[in-house]
């Protein structure tokens, strides 16, 4: 079994693909339902030198994704990411987070953010073992509960 994490363009195919799973998984799960014109300017926020976006390939297959965006004075935030069930409980979340984590200091950035949903308990949980802190609301996206951050100077 081979697995690996790409940085793709969020326009390629790939990461078109996981996040289209993403997102319908969003929909499935959030009893609001989820709107998929909410990641409508996902290539311009992940690509260029605005951010960065990955990929999780295993045996050919996309399992997960994660994207990462620069918010401005040192600040970045993770945004889709997400693991195929069958992936699930095998570390590859953890994975996704410090890569991105790790992008983040590559870029100079301090801190990285993230908001999340109450239906989403394990990202939750994952977030706070990793040592994200809850903090007040610092968007305006209408899908979270929880927001969170992390100071990335250790």
């Amino acid at each position: 079994m081979s697995e690996s994490l790409e940085l793709v363009d969020p326009g390629s195919t790939e990461a078109k693909a996981a996040v289209a799973a993403y997102l319908g998984e969003l929909d499935e799960r959030f009893a609001e339902g989820f709107d998929p014109a909410e990641a409508a300017a996902d290539e311009e926020k992940f690509g260029g030198d605005k951010g960065r976006f990955l990929v999780v390939i295993r045996d050919g297959q996309v399992i997960g994704c994660g994207g990462l965006t620069l918010l401005g004075d040192g600040v970045a935030e993770i945004k889709r990411m997400w693991v195929a069930k069958e992936a699930r409980g095998l570390g590859v979340a953890g994975r996704i987070r410090r890569k991105l984590e790790e992008w983040a200091v590559d870029l100079g950035q301090d801190v990285v953010r993230r908001d999340t949903n109450r239906a989403l308990t394990n990202a939750i949980e994952m977030y706070r073992a990793a040592g994200y802190a809850d903090i007040p609301r610092y968007n305006d996206n209408p899908y979270a509960d929880f927001w969170f951050e992390k100071s990335l100077d250790s």
